[in-house]
């Protein structure tokens, strides 16, 4: 499964706990993978600067329209407020419609932990009542 490294910013404190994200993003058409990684690029440069953000990494399959996201963050409230601000809020009102059913899995997970792996998160993907 090809994957972007974890990338992450700052050093976690092993004993807190962090909020966990991962999301399950399949498109309806292979159509709008160009647009998808468009998207990608400028919510990449959102999480460079976003408050809160302990580490993420990507994973994509775009020739089956498939795309998962992995990120920590230091609260649940600062991933909500990555969540509502532009461009990550327009990008998800753009893609709606052209989404299939997604999934999203929350947990929280000790600096300990992480980085997070793909195999364990997945993992939690296909245990999730959501899917």
């Amino acid at each position: 499964m090809p994957s972007m490294p974890w990338r992450a910013f700052g050093t976690p404190q092993p004993d807190l706990e962090y909020a966990a994200l991962l999301s399950y993003l399949p498109l309806k058409s292979i159509w709008r993978v160009p647009s998808f990684m468009v998207y990608t690029v400028r919510v990449m440069r959102q999480l460079a600067s976003a408050e809160g953000l302990v580490g993420y990494s990507l994973l994509a399959h775009p020739f089956a329209k498939k795309f998962w996201t992995l990120s920590v963050w230091q609260s649940e409230a600062a991933l909500q407020s990555f969540v509502r601000r532009a461009p990550h809020r327009n990008i998800m009102a753009s893609l709606a419609p052209h989404m299939l059913k997604t999934a999203f899995v929350h947990w929280t997970v000790k600096g300990s932990e992480l980085p997070l792996q793909w195999e364990d998160a997945l993992g939690r993907l296909s245990n999730s009542p959501l899917v």
